[in-house]
């Protein structure tokens, strides 16, 4: 069993940045793709970038290349989301969720452990 709890949201303007945690329980971490899904208010979860469990391969949504910047400190057992030029349309719930067979995927049926998420609101 992962546990995982995000932290690092809040209310930014739009073209600020912000950097957003997820710390996960176990001693296995180091094995899972980790990815980072949002959720805004009656739209449906959607895949933001995930990170191989070795760091060496990330992924990222259309909508965020160049902007956002996933990394992972298996040390820490710590997975992060850099955000930079934030918009209100990045106005979401941000979740991170753990994979614990195969590699990085964008759907959220093929993780198998998530968080609680985090509120990122971004005002124009």
């Amino acid at each position: 069993q992962v546990q995982l709890v995000e932290s690092g949201g809040g209310l930014v303007q739009a073209g600020d940045s912000l950097r957003l945690s997820c710390a996960a329980s176990g001693r296995t971490f180091s094995t899972y793709a980790m990815g980072w899904f949002r959720q805004a208010p009656g739209k449906e979860r959607e895949f933001v970038a995930a990170i191989s469990w070795s760091g060496v391969t990330a992924y990222y949504a259309d909508f965020v290349k160049g902007r956002f910047t996933i990394s992972r400190d298996n040390a820490k057992n710590t997975v992060y989301l850099q955000m930079n030029s934030l918009t209100p349309e990045d106005t979401a719930v941000y979740y991170c969720a753990a994979r614990a067979r195969g590699d990085t995927a964008t759907t959220p049926l093929a993780y198998d452990y998530w968080g609680q998420g985090t509120q990122v609101t971004v005002s124009s």
